[in-house]
């Protein structure tokens, strides 16, 4: 069977009309082979995203945006497919991003973790735009600008209350100071370079000195080798057995051992000592009361009389 030249021409024309099809859908970023669902989402500002940019979750691309118009006055709605095998909740959120500092912007959704039903095609989800680096540079330049701010006032105070407080009788002051200062340290100098003369004067006794005292201490070390090497360890030796001995000898006294210690304890010998007391003091008061009875004279040979006791 012989195709006329009219049917391989329209073949050709709808082949070229699919391939043009393709091909557009393709530079849309949609795939005519692929099943997908439609989401929408509403921001006041779309940060620069446009047809086609891709849709992401978790950082992997599933899906593009097809399209974006005016909605109800300033707001965009913006349309997107995601591929139905992705599934996620109706409070998911579609958050645009920056995907890098020369990246360009990108729809992230970012899924809930709640029991809400699952989002299907032709539903709105949350819209959120997510800070870009531009703003956190901004925000950081204008916290850093706001406390510069202050630091600048601060110094300006400070400046002023120094202003204040230095007036012209307070520099004048500052300026005697610091010239008395001056003068305080020329005359330190000049104190130091007299030092120095005497000291370089009196080299040969200063050495003298140092050197007597360096005899001296030579001798003291003599003195205290000669005694460490002499007899002293006997002779303390010979202390410590006389405080023995003396030890001894008071232990036993304390025991009520020996004479001694019976003359110390004993009270017979203090007895008889007061009693003999007792004694010669009535005979020496007989003696004066009586004389006659111990003293006789007689020119004739009296015979003596015999004693009695009263």
């Amino acid at each position: 069977m012989k195709i006329n030249n009219e049917v391989k021409t329209g073949i050709l024309v709808l082949l070229g009309i699919g391939l043009f099809i393709f091909g557009f859908s393709y530079l849309k970023s949609n795939d005519i082979f692929v099943t997908d669902r439609t989401f929408y989402a509403v921001y006041s500002d779309v940060e620069g995203v446009v047809n086609g940019t891709p849709v992401t979750v978790n950082g992997l691309p599933v899906g593009s945006i097809q399209k974006i118009s005016f909605h109800n006055g300033n707001k965009l709605l913006v349309k997107f497919r995601v591929e139905n095998d992705i599934e996620f909740s109706i409070n998911s959120l579609a958050q645009i991003y920056e995907t890098g500092l020369i990246g360009g912007k990108a729809l992230a959704i970012i899924p809930s973790n709640d029991k809400s039903r699952k989002a299907v095609t032709g539903d709105t989800l949350k819209s959120s735009i997510a800070p870009g680096l531009t703003d956190l540079v901004n925000k950081k330049i204008t916290n850093l600008q706001v406390k510069i701010e202050s630091m600048v006032m601060s110094a300006d105070s400070v400046l002023f209350k120094i202003n204040r407080v230095f007036d012209d009788s307070t520099r004048a002051n500052l300026r005697n100071s610091v010239s008395d200062f001056n003068y305080t340290i020329a005359e330190l100098k000049e104190t130091s370079s007299a030092i120095n003369d005497i000291v370089k004067s009196n080299k040969s006794r200063v050495d003298l000195t140092i050197g007597n005292v360096s005899k001296i201490s030579k001798d003291l070390s003599n003195i205290t080798s000669s005694l460490t090497n002499s007899d002293l360890d006997i002779t303390l030796a010979n202390f410590k057995k006389s405080s023995d001995d003396l030890s001894s000898i008071l232990s036993n006294i304390n025991n009520g051992e020996g004479t001694i210690s019976k003359l110390i304890v004993n009270d017979s010998l203090f007895n008889n000592l007061n009693e003999a007391s007792r004694s010669i003091d009535l005979l020496l008061e007989d003696i004066r009361l009586n004389p006659n009875r111990y003293i006789h004279f007689s020119l004739f040979g009296k015979k003596n009389k015999p004693y009695k006791s009263e």
